[in-house]
């Protein structure tokens, strides 16, 4: 994984965007987000076990496996939103790229591949793509049912109780 402040130059989302401003992993746990390396399974599996994770399932994200509404799912996970609950990906092949809120509003993107694992905190503002090369295949688990509820960024969300526990739990910078 390697985590950076996105550019905000203009161009295709799924370049890298480096500012070339590092960001550490400390800075990510400030804001919630824990990061892993997992070379196998038995890794992740660990941590589902002291997470209480208990479901899980597979999706791949590429033109040949999504046909003609590739680029439609593209553009709507790239839409900014946040979750009612935590969201973990396990990258099991290609690579993708998440954005996450920094506290002053800035985007920290997130480079991921294949061994890495990300648990966003429940309430934070993100986005997701897939890199240049349109293919990502990622582990996705839950603490309960399956479930995937964005709530687009507006009014109502940054009221959101969820947002709003977010907001008083997470270190100010």
């Amino acid at each position: 994984m390697k985590a950076y402040w996105y550019d905000n130059e203009s161009g295709d989302q799924r370049e890298d965007h480096d500012s070339c401003r590092p960001v550490d992993t400390e800075y990510l746990s400030k804001l919630g987000v824990l990061y892993y390396d997992c070379p196998s399974i038995h890794s992740v599996n660990a941590i589902a076990v002291e997470r209480s994770y208990k479901h899980r399932d597979e999706i791949v994200v590429s033109p040949e496996k999504m046909g003609a509404v590739y680029e439609e799912k593209v553009k709507m996970f790239f839409s900014e939103h946040l979750h009612e609950d935590e969201e973990i990906r396990y990258i099991l092949d290609g690579e993708g790229f998440f954005d996450v809120r920094s506290i002053s509003d800035e985007w920290v993107r997130l480079h991921l591949k294949k061994g890495d694992l990300i648990i966003l905190p429940a309430g934070i503002y993100h986005r997701f793509t897939t890199d240049s090369n349109n293919f990502v295949k990622a582990m996705r688990l839950f603490k309960d049912e399956p479930k995937w509820t964005p709530l687009s960024r507006g009014p109502q969300s940054d009221e959101n109780p969820v947002r709003q526990e977010y907001l008083a739990t997470v270190d100010t910078l």
